[in-house]
């Protein structure tokens, strides 16, 4: 299909009552299709109405262009008809009047009878045969709107654009208009541009759906495309497999949005004091065991002591939240799973290196494997169990939950599946849920195992419906679980600031380390701000209180090493160039030519170096080989020859990696 409405790198500046300016819409690219129907949503604010106004003709863009079918738009026309909430009819004038006015006004060429023809085929599609003669004073909120869109069609425009036309309707009312007005766009072949608030509606209506971020300088967010087949009915396509995705992808962006502009709200301009260049942080964590921490150094006084007093924790459900927030840039830095820093770095976020750096590892360990508790009464206790169940039960399709691609729950689950003979990508499914999704998802039948911190191992097993196969502690002994994250770009605007972070949480971390302390971390992390989960689940002492069976101790539960000496949290270049290596083997992002650069850039061992000394604490370190349980060895030194020696793996690319050269602001 050929472009029918293109809007070219539009901006929407409005003038301000006594000077000022303020821009709403920031370089907006659409293009839609001779008879697409295209739903604007976001929230108030965002300047969904404007673009719609854009488009029909009503104002005009500050910069860009608008055009339909290669004509420039510069002011309303009868090709463009738009249906607005209010309904806009004459009050004294009756149903067909009200149609016919628009009507004789845009055909004025066409013969009496054939314009009487139209008025009344109109009347008939919208249902409002025995209301003709009726004036909207007499009619419902539901039948006013439905005139407006028979007048709306009967001048047969070009384009339809609707400014939440179901708005002000009753569910049932609006129900029956949406399918009504499916029929007539489907059969008409109607274009169409709507702007409404309602997910469910966006998703019944449109072939694309265009969310816009909040504004100032709105910008369109992304682009879904709804891949559900018409003719739709509204009690069907809640049925369709993608329904509900869709839903939630619009839900998500549009609470993310919400949260940005929380953020935005209480974030000023950087705030300098103590010699630091920022003191105002906003840090992103998960609700996990390994949170602790960022907890630890917030509840009892680290951040503050080191000159960091104004310091919010952003609780996010889900990594990607985290992603987003670095991304966005709405994040100073964030409680990151090991593998996320190289991952954006790398260019795994929509194939858009983001430079990344860690000068801290806040945990190591805390992770498990768990199964259903099925798969341990069928006789599954090992890998090879699990291997030869998957022989037997070929006929089925077996599901693992993992929380990100980046996250070392998804590269050690990959490992471990590889290391028995089992691909992950050709005998089972991966599918990435957010971690406190993942018990319920098991009880649920929707998965058949997971991997992920703590407690949501250790939950599954009390609760009787999953157990440990293997902890972390079984696969990698000592890796690393949790990073403290930021940008590169941050890192080099406010390096002082970073240093005084890296050693808060260092020494949170000590202070999580000490057993003494294990029952008041396990309080304050309970609390609905954190984890949110009962005390029960949650475990920070010695591994031998408390284990993850079934019937019998099989397996001790996940626990976290948070800090024994400095080592343990130092950033290793050598566990990030098996990351490195591990993202390339499964495909999520190519081998990077310039290895040694990319790492160098990544690890931070001087911040963390300078934050330990700060600290009195011991630096000195001895490089040791990663030891995996399988005991297949890994040279740092030699990585590519380490990948093409593994048996299992997708085709690896190796290429260059360009990052931006980070420039620092100047005061």
């Amino acid at each position: 299909m050929s472009i029918f409405v293109a809007v070219d790198q539009i901006d929407k500046v409005f003038e301000l009552t006594g000077g000022g300016k303020y821009i709403a819409l920031k370089g907006i690219n659409l293009e839609i299709k001779k008879g697409e129907f295209v739903s604007l949503i976001g929230h108030s604010g965002c300047g969904k109405s404007t673009l719609l106004n854009m488009i029909a003709g009503l104002d005009l863009p500050t910069e860009g262009v608008v055009t339909l079918e290669g004509q420039r738009i510069t002011k309303p026309g009868p090709d463009r008809m738009v249906v607005f909430q209010n309904y806009s009819l004459l009050p004294w004038r009756t149903v067909r009047e009200n149609i016919t006015l628009a009507v004789d006004s845009v055909m004025k060429g066409l013969p009496a009878g054939e314009r009487k023809a139209i008025i009344e085929k109109h009347i008939d599609m919208v249902g409002l045969r025995t209301h003709a003669d009726k004036q909207p004073g007499m009619l419902s909120g539901g039948q006013k709107q439905r005139v407006a869109i028979a007048r709306a069609l009967a001048i047969r425009p070009k384009l339809l654009l609707l400014d939440e036309p179901f708005g002000a309707l009753d569910a049932l009312t609006r129900g029956n208009l949406q399918e009504q007005l499916m029929q007539i766009c489907q059969e008409n072949e109607v274009t169409a541009v709507m702007v409404t608030h309602d997910v469910d509606e966006a998703v019944l209506l449109s072939d694309r759906i265009v969310m816009l971020t909040n504004g100032p300088e709105s910008k369109i967010g992304d682009i879904l495309e709804v891949d559900i087949p018409r003719p739709r009915k509204r009690m069907e396509v809640v049925e369709h497999p993608s329904y509900y995705s869709l839903r939630s992808e619009m839900i998500y962006f549009l609470n993310q949005q919400k949260r940005i502009k929380k953020i935005r709200a209480r974030k000023t301009a950087a705030i300098a004091r103590h010699g630091l260049e920022k003191v105002n942080l906003e840090i992103g964590f998960l609700p996990l065991t390994a949170c602790a921490p960022l907890a630890i150094a917030l509840e009892k006084g680290f951040f503050a002591k080191h000159g960091l007093d104004e310091v919010s924790l952003v609780r996010e459900s889900s990594w990607r939240g985290i992603v987003d927030g670095m991304t966005g840039g709405y994040l100073d830095a964030a409680q990151m799973p090991s593998g996320m820093p190289m991952w954006l770095t790398l260019g795994g976020h929509n194939n858009q290196p983001l430079p990344v750096v860690t000068a801290l590892t806040m945990t190591r360990n805390g992770n498990a494997i768990t199964l259903a508790r099925h798969f341990y009464e069928e006789g599954v206790q090992s890998l090879s169990d699990f291997k030869n169940y998957l022989l037997r039960t070929r006929n089925l399709r077996h599901t693992m939950g993992v929380v990100h691609p980046a996250s070392m729950h998804n590269l050690l689950l990959r490992y471990w599946l590889a290391a028995g003979g089992i691909d992950p990508d050709l005998d089972v499914d991966m599918k990435t849920i957010p971690p406190a999704q993942m018990v319920a998802d098991l009880k649920a039948g929707s998965i058949d195992g997971y991997c992920v911190g703590e407690p949501w191992n250790y939950r599954a097993a009390v609760e009787q419906v999953g157990f440990t196969i293997a902890t972390d502690l079984e696969v990698w002994f000592g890796h690393p679980g949790k990073v403290l994250g930021v940008r590169e770009d941050w890192a080099e605007n406010y390096p002082n600031t970073h240093i005084a972070l890296t050693k808060a949480l260092l020494e949170a971390c000590y202070y999580c380390a000490i057993p003494e302390n294990a029952q008041e971390i396990r309080q304050i992390l309970a609390r609905r701000e954190y984890v949110s989960n009962d005390i029960e689940y949650i475990q920070i002492e010695d591994p031998n209180n408390a284990t993850c069976s079934l019937d019998y101790p099989l397996r001790d539960y996940a626990h976290h090493q948070f800090y024994s000496d400095s080592a343990i949290n130092r950033p290793s270049r050598t566990e990030q160039i098996w990351i490195m290596s591990q993202l390339a083997r499964w495909g999520d992002t190519p081998f990077p030519r310039n290895w040694v650069e990319v790492v160098e850039r990544v690890c931070r061992v001087r911040v963390f170096s300078t934050a330990a000394r700060e600290l009195g604490l011991d630096i000195s370190y001895t490089r040791k080989p990663i030891q995996l349980f399988d005991g297949t060895p890994f040279n740092a030194d030699d990585p590519i020859s380490y990948l093409n020696s593994l048996q299992i793996k997708r085709d690896v690319s190796v290429a260059e990696v360009i990052l931006d050269t980070p420039t620092r602001k100047v005061a």
